[in-house]
């Protein structure tokens, strides 16, 4: 409901009226008892009633935040053996202290992904005390805020997390008086790299008012030196457009390759640079590839669903691919969110028994979310309670503070390494192609954001079989096609211990493969480089199932980029090549459009 409410309509509402879920709103039965229409009424009236305020950098639950903190807190203060613990394991660090700054033997060593000590400077005295110091306060707190009794798992997280936010906000390389490779970088400058890091500092604010890339992104531009594999626009609608690319072989493969990629990107993560395009990669391989662009919504579709980007994205695509190439099955692939609902759509065009699928591939996609990694900390009932009072007047959630909760989870990495190295040091890196990409951000509607983090964060309902398509439940099993599934090890929007349960819940033949990299760098990851790697293993149907450990101490590690693993794959699954086909299909009312990349990637 989005119009005006008025006095006459309040006071004639149905006190019994069915609710939005009772009526076979939310494509998930939902585990818990439904709000009355009567409710759902007066909470719109809350919201329009609601005075405008500043929109927090974060959408994170002052409420939630707080009850997490009581939790660990009275819980605390109601152990004493947590507390004699603590007491002792403090005098036990600070020995250990002690020992560490006369005996280099003894210190303490920071993780191996922790590289703010790396440099052989913060081995003189006294920043080899300053960093132990830090390093066993670390120790602490981690012990300090886990195994507490009586304090809930969720909760017992999100404490941890805040304390660890709390400590690399505190960390000694973030200061001059304490860092002394900022002091001996500015002593060899004569404080020049102090000067500059405040014409970075001014430089960053005013690009972050204004809302303007990063430093050096503006050498990326769409169109120009990235997302340029030639192709055409094919089919474009309310949500998304549907880009054919040109083959650059004689013969292709007679089944085409579908991209879908997340809507919380624009598409052309996946089509960067020529070195780096995965597109590209398929199209020089010899496969007629086809990728959606998705629109990037405003406050106008605030009342898209995950059952729209469903019915007018894989599935729209999906008949138009068949119109263009007619009788040949396709080979879908989905990225992160858009792996989440190409999963759905294979899994009810299972059921139904319809095959238009030759095989699925998934990158970074999770399937089942019981575990979906530290995403989870900004994701519980008053969370999302929170977020879509937040959202309620948009109509979608803002680009900005998307960007600022995937901060938090590698701030160490994306907010107080870029201070030390921009700031104090006074370096700018160059900007990447990847970079430029992460600054073109993108809204998720209303109802679909709702809808995505209640069905499939807090319900799992997809796991579950309780997901609805067309008002029957999907279920994992019902996908029978051969699956591609793309982990990385260093994920921490999709982890890969969780992606990896898609092997449970399905018995067909699958290939996982667990790469080097992160969530986006794990997936961009080209051939040509020395540092890349990945492990690689089928399972059969009816195989033994492996847990995770299991499978990482098996399955060798392999030099090189999955991408080339990844075509042999799709090759193996091909029958023949053919003559490429026509751009588009104009006799069945799909002519060509838009040259590639389209109008929708343009849209901020």
């Amino acid at each position: 409901m989005t119009g005006r409410l008025t006095t006459t309509q309040l006071l004639t509402i149905p006190a019994q009226e069915p609710s939005s879920k009772e009526r076979g709103g939310s494509p998930w039965l939902g585990r818990h008892s439904a709000p009355s229409a009567t409710f759902e009424t007066y909470q719109e009236l809350e919201r329009r009633m609601t005075p405008w305020g500043p929109t927090p950098a974060a959408a994170i639950a002052p409420t939630t935040a707080v009850g997490a903190f009581t939790d660990w807190w009275v819980h605390l203060l109601g152990s004493p053996a947590k507390q004699w613990e603590l007491v002792q394991y403090g005098a036990e660090q600070f020995i250990r202290l002690w020992r560490g700054a006369t005996q280099p033997n003894s210190a303490v060593r920071p993780l191996p992904q922790d590289k703010r000590f790396d440099d052989p400077a913060w081995g003189l005295p006294p920043y080899h005390w300053i960093e132990q110091a830090f390093l066993l306060r670390q120790q602490w707190w981690e012990r300090a805020t886990t195994g507490v009794p009586g304090v809930t798992r969720h909760h017992e997280q999100m404490v941890s997390f805040a304390a660890r936010q709390w400590l690399d906000m505190v960390a000694p390389s973030n200061f001059i008086a304490t860092n002394p490779v900022v002091q001996q970088r500015t002593l060899k400058e004569g404080g020049m790299n102090l000067l500059r890091g405040l014409v970075h500092v001014a430089q960053d604010a005013w690009r972050e008012a204004a809302d303007q890339p990063p430093a050096g992104a503006e050498r990326f531009e769409v169109g120009r030196n990235i997302a340029i594999t030639p192709g055409r626009v094919v089919l474009r609608n309310r949500l998304m457009e549907l880009i054919q690319y040109e083959p650059t072989t004689p013969k292709v493969r007679a089944e085409p390759v579908l991209v879908v990629p997340a809507w919380i990107m624009k598409y052309y993560v996946l089509d960067l640079s020529p070195h780096n395009s995965l597109v590209k990669h398929l199209v020089d391989n010899g496969f007629t590839v086809f990728a959606i662009s998705w629109k990037n919504p405003d406050s106008g579709d605030r009342d898209l669903g995950m059952d729209a980007y469903d019915r007018l994205g894989v599935r729209a695509a999906l008949e138009a691919i068949g119109k263009i190439v007619p009788s040949a099955k396709v080979h879908a692939a989905g990225y992160c969110l858009g792996g989440t609902l190409l999963s759905i759509v294979a899994a009810a065009l299972g059921r139904s028994g319809d095959h238009p699928l030759k095989t699925l591939t998934l990158f970074a996609a999770q399937t089942d979310f019981a575990d979906p990694g530290e995403l989870a900390l900004f994701v519980d009932e008053g969370q999302v309670a929170f977020l879509e009072s937040l959202m309620f007047r948009r109509g979608y959630l803002d680009k900005h503070q998307m960007k600022n909760t995937f901060q938090l989870l590698r701030s160490k990495d994306l907010v107080w390494s870029y201070r030390l190295s921009n700031h104090l040091l006074g370096e700018r890196k160059p900007a990447s192609d990847l970079m430029a990409w992460n600054a073109d951000g993108t809204r998720l509607p209303y109802r679909m954001h709702i809808e995505y983090l209640r069905g499939l964060f807090l319900e799992n309902a997809l796991a579950r079989g309780e997901w609805l398509v067309d008002g029957v439940p999907v279920n994992l099993d019902d996908i029978r096609v051969p699956i591609f599934n793309v982990g990385a090890v260093q994920d921490h929007i999709a982890p890969w211990r969780s992606i990896f349960k898609l092997n449970a819940s399905t018995d067909a033949d699958q290939t996982f493969v667990l790469t080097a990299g992160g969530h986006n760098v794990g997936i961009v990851n080209p051939p040509g480089s020395s540092l890349s790697n990945y492990r690689i293993r089928r399972r059969h149907s009816g195989d033994r199932l492996l847990t995770p450990d299991e499978w990482l101490a098996s399955t060798p590690r392999v030099d090189g980029s999955w991408w080339t693993a990844w075509v042999q794959w799709l090759s193996s699954h091909s029958t023949r090549q053919v003559p490429p086909p026509p751009l588009g299909a104009p006799k069945a009312g799909l002519p060509p459009l838009d040259a590639a990349p389209g109008i929708y990637v343009y849209q901020r």
